[in-house]
Formats: structure tokens, sequence, C-alpha cells
């Protein structure tokens, strides 16, 4: 299953992938929410092959995830493998800049299933696919506006 999203946003290119490729950033918005993030000793901090062994709860059951950053290229995007048990896909944020202080942010997860359980689920999401896309849509859009935000809290603390 392909979801696809894109948003654009009022900050610089180069703001908007240090704030995406920011991961100990990210790592502890995830661990805030509760979820248990390990990082291999061999991985690198940042860049291609950063790795994340992920144990999430979702639908009442304990879900581990490993992430791994496949492709970084410096302001123009971000890849990232996803392998599961019973799923595995890849994330995409590819970055384009409109205008100096504009960039256009697009995300395209791409989900597959290695179980015949994880096949019936997502058939079951592309039966609703109108309202799994509009979900997909917004968490892009409080994203977008989470690195607006940070932005101009940057903007407003260079000014003082």
């Amino acid at each position: 299953m392909k979801l696809t999203s894109k948003t654009d946003l009022e900050a610089p290119i180069g703001f908007v992938y240090a704030t995406l490729a920011d991961f100990p950033t990210w790592e502890r918005e995830v661990v805030r929410r509760g979820v248990e993030i390990e990082r291999p000793a061999d991985s690198p901090q940042i860049g291609k092959g950063a790795t994340w062994r992920v144990r999430a709860p979702y639908r009442g059951k304990v879900r581990k995830v490993q992430i791994q950053v496949t492709d970084a290229v410096q302001d123009d995007k971000l890849v990232f493998g996803i392998d599961a048990p019973s799923i595995e896909g890849t994330s995409m944020l590819e970055l384009i800049s409109l205008s100096p202080r504009r960039t256009r942010l697009r995300l395209t997860l791409d989900v597959r299933p290695k179980t015949l359980a994880a096949r019936l689920f997502i058939n079951t999401l592309r039966l609703a696919k109108r309202r799994v896309d509009t979900r997909f849509d917004k968490r892009v859009t409080q994203l977008a506006a989470r690195i607006e935000e940070m932005y101009q809290r940057s903007r407003s603390q260079e000014k003082v």
C-alpha cells in the first residue's frame, strides 16, 4: 500500500532538512510518547546507515520495527527502510525549494505485507483508502506546522 502527501512550508529548505535530519530530537519525542527506542552500537548517529530498533504498542500489542536510513541527500531527500516481522517498506521525505523561504515537503510511505495477517490488515486499509489518506495528510500537515513553528521561534530568537 502506498500513501503520498505533500505540503508547503514557510521555511527555507536548509532549515527543513536540518530539522528532519535531527534524529536525537525525534528520538526524544517518541520516547516521551511511550515508545522504546534502541540504537545498535555499530549504527552511525546521522546519515546513511543510521538504525533504530523500535518497540511500540499498536492495536493492543507491542510491535517491533527496525528503521534504517537507506539514503540521505543534503537538502533533497531522506529515505528510510522499514522492517518488521509482518511488514516491510520504505518512507521517503523529498524536499523541493519553491523560493528562498518556501519549501515543499513530499512524504511517501510504501508498505508491503510479509504475512497473511498483515495482508488482510493492509487490504482492510485499502477499503478505507479515503479515510486513511485524509489521516495521513493531516499528520503530514501537523509535521509541517511544527517545523514552521520551530523556524519562526528560531527567527525570533535571532532578532533578540
